[in-house]
């Protein structure tokens, strides 16, 4: 089954083209069927990026999925065009009356500030409130998945000397977890962040559940069921370019960067990377939405009462 998106949505021909199954919302509307409803909170920069690649893992799997896109009521972009924002996006305000079964909140460009000095903190802590009560099942990425562990169990994000940035090595920490099923004991993730949570901090809370780590990088997906949650302080969800363009960009604004590790071949940036990532990236979204499937209230009315 399809993901359904606005056909005028730069990800619905970007992904029809790689032979994603996409559907418009009039034909999803005719089928007798009720589709997920998964949010996604984009808090980066380059919208359409992120709600492309994130559609890309949650629109293959053989489920029709509703993807609706949130943005925060009090901060307004500057890097996406505003007739963008205006035809796609929805303020959280407009749509917290509303029950969702999966939420997806995405990382942001301020990994240097404490949480209490991001402008929009007040009304993210509001929303991760309002997923115990309207949402099934959240799944923290990146900054916000540390926003999210931060503010449910105070464990706090620390800033690395040198920011962790290229392909590195992780390990299957729980092999029986319905999150990890099909993985392999070993696999490589892509990792960008100047901050890391630690592995001691995470595991003397006894509610999280360390899933995926890494002897470099530190903890990777935690899982935590209490919050009915997931963080992911890594990029699955990156484009075999996106390192890439990360570097590039550094590079042309005069900045000191390491070339990404384990990323170009022969770790030469002069030559295109090649993805060894996107099947753990499938797997791990697709048993999300599985897991969000075999449990989520068929009534959207009885998401966070506990009822199934």
């Amino acid at each position: 089954m399809p993901i359904t998106l606005p056909e005028s949505l730069p990800a619905f021909d970007v992904l029809q083209t790689e032979g994603v199954m996409v559907m418009g919302e009039g034909r999803a509307a005719r089928q007798d069927i009720r589709p997920l409803r998964i949010g996604l909170l984009n808090l980066m920069p380059k919208k359409i990026q992120t709600e492309t690649q994130f559609a890309r893992l949650i629109g293959a799997t053989p489920l029709q999925i509703g993807l609706h896109l949130i943005r925060i009521s009090s901060h307004e972009t500057k890097h996406t065009a505003a007739e963008h924002m205006e035809e796609f996006y929805h303020p959280w305000d407009e749509v917290k009356d509303q029950k969702f079964d999966g939420l997806i909140i995405t990382g942001a460009p301020i990994e240097h500030l404490p949480f209490e000095a991001v402008t929009y903190w007040d009304e993210l802590r509001q929303i991760m409130e309002w997923t115990q009560t309207n949402v099934h099942s959240t799944f923290g990425v990146c900054w916000g998945g540390m926003a999210m562990m931060y503010h449910f169990h105070g464990v706090n994000k620390h800033m690395l000397p040198a920011k962790a940035f290229g392909c590195f090595r992780h390990r299957n920490l729980a092999p029986a977890s319905p999150y990890l099923r099909g993985f392999s004991d070993d696999l490589l993730m892509p990792v960008s962040r100047w901050t890391e949570m630690r592995q001691d901090e995470v595991e003397a809370v006894p509610a999280l559940i360390p899933l995926i780590g890494s002897d470099d990088t530190g903890p990777a997906l935690v899982a935590d069921p209490e919050h009915r949650a997931l963080y992911m302080f890594n990029h699955f969800e990156y484009d075999s370019n996106t390192l890439k363009e990360e570097y590039d960009r550094d590079v042309d604004a005069g900045k000191s960067i390491n070339v990404p590790v384990n990323y170009y071949p022969h770790d030469d940036p002069a030559e295109m990377p090649t993805n060894r990532w996107r099947s753990h990236a499938h797997l791990l979204y697709g048993n999300w939405i599985n897991e969000i499937y075999q449990s989520t209230p068929f009534d959207l009315d009885a998401i966070g009462s506990g009822a199934t």
